[in-house]
């Protein structure tokens, strides 16, 4: 492991969240204006969690490494495009750190069975025009599914799920109580779940998709 990883392992979701988000909000508008030192502390505060959300999907502490320093160049390139009202700072900059860390997957793969097919003079095919079409439906569906949530509850459930966080762990971060946490994933997911039985239903009979969830989900008393 390289003098890099071992800081940026130590700096983990399991030592503890950093700083309030509140803190996060002005340093990364500080950024947005080129404060070189505000970006130097929003970097302490996620590379420890962006690593760790590479590492897992990625097995590989070296491409976990570079992913960090692409997600970090990303943030301070569009740090004023970030949005308050869409979410914290670390679930903004997580979700960067997944979809990075995916398409990273995706290339490696791509590119390991181009080598196959050379190696084994193969011709080039693809997968067939259905199940590429399929796959691609699944992205949109989850981001589909994901943009239907409220700000709150997308932020929650991504630090959950993409952050590796506890819940106590967000209520921290977040400066809210872990009762309003809880609550918050567990409305998240139940959207979540109605969404995608929602789409099972519209693909069995052919129905157009009527756009992602709005407004309260059923009984869950909308954000809180």
């Amino acid at each position: 492991m390289t003098t890099l990883a071992r800081t940026l392992v130590d700096t983990c979701p399991t030592g503890g969240p950093g700083p309030p988000a509140g803190e996060l909000r002005r340093l990364v508008a500080l950024s947005a204006r080129g404060d070189e030192a505000a970006f130097e502390l929003i970097y302490d505060a996620v590379a420890g969690p962006v690593y760790g959300v590479a590492l897992r999907t990625l097995r590989s502490p070296v491409h976990a490494e570079e992913v960090v320093q692409e997600v970090l160049f990303e943030v301070w390139r569009t740090a004023a495009a970030y949005r308050p009202e869409r979410g914290s700072v670390m679930a903004w900059v997580l979700t960067v750190a997944h979809r990075r860390a995916v398409d990273r997957v995706r290339s490696a793969r791509a590119a390991a069975e181009r080598d196959h097919r050379v190696a084994s003079r193969e011709p080039a095919a693809g997968d067939p025009p259905d199940v590429e079409a399929v796959r691609s439906l699944d992205r949109l569906r989850v981001r589909s599914a994901l943009g239907g949530l409220s700000g709150v509850q997308r932020e929650a459930v991504v630090l959950a799920y993409y952050g590796g966080y506890s819940q106590r762990e967000i209520a921290r971060l977040l400066d809210v109580p872990l009762g309003t946490v809880k609550s918050r994933i567990r409305d998240g997911l139940t959207r979540l779940r109605a969404a995608f039985a929602s789409d099972s239903d519209q693909s069995r009979t052919g129905a157009v998709p009527a756009g992602p969830v709005s407004g309260r989900a059923h009984g869950t008393g909308g954000e809180r």
